[in-house]
């Protein structure tokens, strides 16, 4: 199998020269991807829609990719503000409590712009059918 490169058709991703994801066999490797709503194009201000939103994203583009969210193995998960890691926490616990993938959970200074809260990143292997 090929690798092939999964886009969300921003004209950022050429410029900044990233893909939103990229399929290499059996896995699936996503970009960092923030609460950014690409319905609306709008990011909502609390870190629970955010974090909402980042999922509709990832699981969307593991759709488009062939993958689904219970193929997750790793995610990483990026907020601004420590106090925000419980609100953080009941979301991911709604999509991936069966799930269960490895993960971390890291405090930063900022991230892309100020009003973005949280960004994830994730890696997906298929399970064999």
């Amino acid at each position: 199998m090929s690798r092939r490169l999964i886009s969300t058709g921003s004209p950022f991703e050429k410029t900044a020269g990233y893909s939103r994801a990229v399929v290499d066999g059996d896995f699936v490797f996503l970009s960092g991807t923030t609460g950014f709503d690409y319905a609306t194009m709008t990011l909502p201000e609390g870190v629970t829609a955010q974090t909402q939103n980042a999922f509709k994203t990832i699981e969307g583009v593991l759709v488009e990719a062939g993958f689904a969210l219970a193929d997750l193995v790793r995610a990483t998960y990026y907020i601004t503000d420590p106090k925000d890691a419980d609100a953080v926490f009941a979301v991911c616990g709604e999509h991936l409590s069966e799930i269960r993938p490895a993960c971390t959970i890291v405090t930063v200074a900022a991230l892309f712009k100020p009003e973005m809260k949280i960004e994830i990143e994730v890696t997906a292997k298929r399970r064999a059918a």
